[in-house]
């Protein structure tokens, strides 16, 4: 398709979003249904305007949806600016780490005795969908840095961490496929794969982070003045931190989170303005002057924020209309028909629950982590990963007939149900809705 037609479909999408926005928030929907059924009927099965092969065309849509979740990810990390201490974070650790984990065997395990996918397979599948998605489940996230409510925090969190856990399993099924070098009992896998590039991500990602902050934070005290181009900070650190991590053998999804995070909380320590509440916020560049020390403001990433968000939304359209017309060109599985329901109401509330385990959270709080388990872009871009590590064309289309099909689900029935369920929320608990 030629580029002007990608200008004219997303420019035409984007008005009619911006001047039916508040039409379609009255509805039980979300905007990103909305784009999903644009993708369709622009697909093969309805105008034929947009077709994307997901094996052909896996190089492009790896690098598309890499970009868009490296953009999430260090945005979650810039809104979770409380304390770092482990009580705040228990939920989200244990979430990111064990109940991932468990979504991993629980779903490899299915794969094997139900779906018949090798052991390799079955564990790259596991990986793929275990991960919760920092992009489209922005609605049951946080809303803005000072937003404290465990829910939305534990999401938020779990979301920005395990698209960099769930990393070490589909290197460990590319490697039982045959297709990645993991030694020996796995122990090259272990080392490298796992311990490694999951604490030099964590490591390389909060030290870049806190060199910035202290850089910003010196050149205005010392300048007594803002320093221009507050985007490019932000935008070089995101490049900097998964570039570098990349590059160390590291995982860089984990190294823009701690970036994002590291940053927000050297400025929140290096500053007189701890806490700002929602309505200061978003007027950063006002509130700062009361300042007590009479000098320009060390915030940085609160001039960013509104732009990554900005730009999160712009890709989120772009991805899901090329998903939507994804569905529609690749056969349905008919094995998602009971797998997806599998995979929500029992695959995913059983790992919170153990994952959540004398955690400090209501009940209302878990049984709403457990229904919000919700699949995205980060799962599109582990498969196209997978694919052009060179998976065999009969299971990279089996994965991808699975994978898409299944992230199209979530976002329907997630989307469908998450406005009524979030309002009934906020009711309950007293908290001011989002937006």
């Amino acid at each position: 398709m030629r580029f002007e037609m990608w200008y004219l479909m997303l420019g035409g999408l984007m008005l009619a979003i911006a001047f039916l926005d508040k039409l379609v928030k009255r509805l039980p929907i979300t905007t990103t249904i909305v784009y999903l059924l644009v993708g369709i009927v622009l697909g093969p099965v309805g105008l034929d305007l947009i077709y994307l092969d997901p094996i052909k065309n896996a190089a492009f849509l790896e690098r598309i949806t890499e970009l868009a979740v490296i953009v999430s990810l260090f945005t979650a990390g810039l809104k979770l600016s409380s304390s770092l201490g482990y009580e705040r974070w228990k939920i989200s650790i244990r979430l990111a780490f064990g109940s991932m984990l468990l979504t991993v065997g629980m779903i490899a395990f299915i794969g094997v005795v139900f779906l018949h996918f090798s052991l390799g397979a079955a564990i790259l599948l596991g990986a793929i969908l275990a991960p919760t998605d920092p992009v489209l489940a922005s609605d049951v996230q946080l809303d803005h840095p000072d937003d404290r409510d465990r829910l939305r925090y534990s999401l938020t969190g779990e979301a920005g961490l395990n698209d960099g856990t769930a990393f070490p399993f589909v290197m460990l099924g590319l490697g039982l496929i045959g297709l990645h070098e993991i030694g020996a009992a796995g122990w090259l896998w272990f080392t490298v794969d796992l311990l490694w590039a999951v604490v030099g991500g964590l490591g390389i990602g909060a030290l870049t982070g806190i060199i910035t902050g202290k850089l910003v934070v010196a050149l205005r005290k010392r300048r007594e003045e803002t320093i221009g181009r507050d985007e490019f900070i932000a935008l070089g650190l995101i490049g900097f931190s998964y570039g570098l991590a990349v590059l160390m053998h590291a995982y860089g999804f984990l190294a823009v989170f701690a970036a994002g995070l590291a940053f927000r909380h050297f400025e929140l320590e290096n500053s007189k303005l701890k806490a700002l509440p929602q309505e200061s916020y978003q007027q950063q560049n006002k509130v700062a002057q009361i300042d007590a020390t009479g000098k320009p403001p060390v915030y940085v990433a609160g001039a960013v924020l509104s732009a990554n968000e900005q730009l999160e939304r712009m890709m989120e359209i772009a991805i899901v209309l090329i998903m939507g017309a994804m569905l529609s060109s690749c056969s349905l599985a008919l094995d998602v028909l009971w797998f997806a329901p599998l995979v929500f109401l029992i695959i995913r509330p059983a790992s919170v629950v153990v994952g959540t385990i004398r955690g400090k959270v209501t009940k209302l709080q878990r049984m709403l982590l457990c229904w919000f388990g919700i699949r995205g872009i980060g799962s599109l871009y582990y498969l196209m990963f997978a694919i052009q590590h060179g998976l065999p064309e009969e299971l990279a289309l089996r994965l991808s007939s699975i994978v898409i099909s299944l992230v199209a689900m979530s976002i329907v029935v997630h989307g469908i149900s998450v406005t009524p369920i979030m309002n009934r929320y906020y009711k309950k608990e007293g908290i001011k809705a989002k937006g």
